[in-house]
């Protein structure tokens, strides 16, 4: 039997009337939108584009598109996956898909957590690149040379890594990327410096309302962005989400881990197709 693993998409996925010829899908929203205390539907249909990408807007209707797409999924294959992983936020996507948090304690989380990263940073203050063509290790030795603070915030196929950081610091590293050869080396348009040590505050304010959830151990496997690993212990799980906030997310590794447990078919369970371009520059 072919084994499955299915991957949640984060940030990035998100476009306005997404999910519309989605069976289904409103309900979803309309239960997180009780729990927010605003039109999410609304929102996802009608925009506008510069509202839903607010990072504490974007992160609960990503989440709940990606729990409508993997229902969506289940009605058709009776076969659970093998495993599961999501990327960056999707991470809790696919916690609630593994009955490891509850979709209403997950919509407020993320909820929340977009607001803290949001607050982290004042504005203009950091940003995020894009680097294709070099060697994991040439880019980590890039951020090092530099100073102030940049370093790899995703490792998000072979060859190609997103740095965060300080705005200055990683204008900098673009410029020495492209010095180094890089095929292309680039500001993406972001409000947050996600997965570095500016999200040191979220990080904090997440830990206290992630201690006041519930969480199981996953009846799927889980693989976290962090460490690559599947955690059981509901402590390892709360810490990795934690630390994923300051951390890069490893999706190459990722991937690779799961290919070499046998995983054949990887669907991505959200809108767009970015973990699926990902997935095809790692196998």
């Amino acid at each position: 039997m072919t084994k499955i693993a299915l991957l949640f998409p984060g940030q990035g996925s998100q476009s306005v009337g997404m999910m519309s010829a989605l069976q289904g899908a409103e309900t979803f929203f309309q239960t997180a939108s009780s729990l927010l205390g605003y039109d999410l539907w609304n929102l996802v249909q009608n925009g506008p584009e510069e509202r839903l990408n607010q990072t504490e807007l974007t992160q609960p209707a990503l989440l709940v598109a990606d729990i409508v797409f993997y229902h969506q999924w289940k009605s058709t294959h009776s076969t659970p996956p093998a495993y599961l992983a999501g990327h960056s936020l999707g991470e809790y996507a696919a916690l609630v898909v593994a009955e490891s948090i509850a979709f209403e304690d997950a919509v407020l989380l993320v909820a929340a957590r977009g607001k803290y990263m949001q607050e982290a940073v004042l504005p203009g203050k950091g940003a995020m690149a894009a680097i294709v063509g070099l060697p994991d290790a040439e880019v980590i030795d890039i951020c090092a040379m530099v100073a102030g603070v940049v370093s790899p915030a995703n490792f998000n196929s072979v060859g190609q890594v997103v740095v965060a950081g300080e705005t200055e610091a990683v204008t900098t590293a673009i410029q020495l990327a492209k010095e180094k050869g890089a095929k292309i080396a680039k500001l993406i348009p972001v409000s947050v410096p996600s997965h570095c040590v500016l999200m040191q505050s979220a990080a904090d304010r997440l830990a206290e309302d992630l201690s006041k959830i519930t969480i199981k151990k996953p009846v799927i496997p889980v693989i976290q962005n962090v460490d690559v690993k599947m955690h059981n212990d509901p402590a390892a799980i709360r810490q990795a989400l934690i630390q994923q906030i300051t951390q890069p997310v490893r999706w190459v590794e990722t991937i690779q881990w799961m290919a070499a447990q046998g995983v054949e078919d990887f669907v991505e369970c959200g809108p767009g197709r970015v973990l699926t371009g990902l997935n095809k520059r790692i196998l």
